[in-house]
């Protein structure tokens, strides 16, 4: 996962994931069942992203990989934000992107895991 179009691909497979533009045509929000799980720029020039995740997971996440930054105009404790530049492997990207989306998932009220085919709790 080294391009935007590969990040907006895997954001968009998951399951009930829908794109938005809330802010723009510049940032593809990602949501399942209503709630954001990522951020995309549609701008080319930078390969980045915004995930939520636990707080302490971040933290880590931030003190292991200098391309994580607290996450950008977002709160800083649940979101990072991270820069495609390389230094993390490209499995990981993508795992960090379905963290995200399986951390929303756990929340969302059982009728709308169903009603999207999402795993049950």
């Amino acid at each position: 996962m080294k391009t935007s179009k590969e990040i907006h691909a895997l954001c968009l497979s998951l399951p009930g994931a829908e794109q938005t533009f809330p802010f723009g045509e510049q940032v593809a929000v990602y949501k399942v069942g209503g709630k954001l799980f990522a951020l995309v720029p549609t701008d080319e020039a930078s390969v980045q992203f915004s995930v939520k995740c636990d707080p302490d997971e971040a933290i880590l996440l931030r003190e292991q990989y200098p391309s994580v930054t607290p996450g950008y105009h977002l709160n800083k404790r649940h979101w990072n934000s991270v820069l495609v530049d390389g230094s993390i492997p490209a499995s990981e990207l993508e795992e960090f992107i379905e963290a995200s989306y399986q951390l929303i998932v756990a929340r969302l009220p059982r009728a709308v895991r169903s009603a999207f085919d999402l795993p049950q709790r």
